[in-house]
């Protein structure tokens, strides 16, 4: 299949609704509104086809560059393409979902994501946070310096509340992620949960709601979860 073909596929999956729900999201024109499910028998047809991907991801196309995402070969990728498509990921669900999810399943990763909370731009932060739940939710816990994942744990207490808003919600899932899925830190997310309390998303909106970290682990300890890692990255 050829960037054409591929196009035409996911123009006739499109759907209105999936559509104006990704647009109340932040995407944009061009889309269709391909509900993620429907990509997958696209995707068995093509597999892994990273100059497909970076035509695909090239368009500006919500769709085609989420699916990009899936079909993407990460270890056929540098920093530089990493950086490429990060400053084209113009929403969180690019930035969280397709570019983070993509560089989670590289040796660069945590080297990348280090960068990029560091830059002080809101999907960059975004993205490095959530690339570090997506590893951490999947890799071994020894793939990990325990000594850097609690210094980023006092990162996230002494600056969330004052973080960018999409960093905000990237932040707060490291600590829960780190108090499920990282077991040498599970009581020391649980003890900074509770320091940063809930976190206030939306006030500009004029609909502010509260995330709440310790709210959430606590849930995932009386569910047995912790520990929990996933078997793959991407779906």
């Amino acid at each position: 299949m050829n960037l054409e073909t591929v196009m035409q596929e996911l123009d006739a999956l499109g759907k209105e609704r999936t559509k104006k729900i990704y647009l109340s999201n932040g995407a944009h024109e061009p889309l269709f509104g391909v509900a993620t499910g429907q990509m997958k028998p696209i995707f068995r047809k093509i597999k892994r086809n990273q100059p497909l991907a970076e035509e695909l991801y090239a368009t500006g196309n919500y769709d085609a560059m989420y699916f990009a995402g899936v079909i993407a070969d990460p270890e056929a990728m540098t920093a530089a393409d990493f950086e490429r498509w990060i400053d084209q990921a113009y929403f969180y669900m690019l930035s969280d979902y397709v570019v983070a999810v993509t560089l989670a399943e590289t040796d660069i990763a945590q080297e990348v994501s280090d960068k990029w909370i560091a830059s002080d731009i809101e999907l960059k932060m975004s993205a490095g946070w959530s690339c570090y739940c997506w590893m951490l939710g999947n890799r071994p816990d020894s793939d990990f310096s325990e000594a850097k994942i609690d210094d980023m744990l006092g990162l996230v207490k002494n600056t969330i509340h004052d973080a960018p808003e999409r960093a905000k919600y990237a932040m707060n899932n490291f600590i829960y992620t780190v108090g499920v899925s990282y077991q040498p830190l599970h009581d020391k997310a649980v003890e900074i949960a509770k320091e940063v309390g809930p976190v206030e998303v939306n006030r500009d909106s004029g609909k502010s709601k509260f995330l709440n970290a310790s709210v959430n682990i606590q849930k995932a300890v009386e569910k047995g979860q912790i520990g929990f890692k996933r078997k793959y990255v991407r779906c």
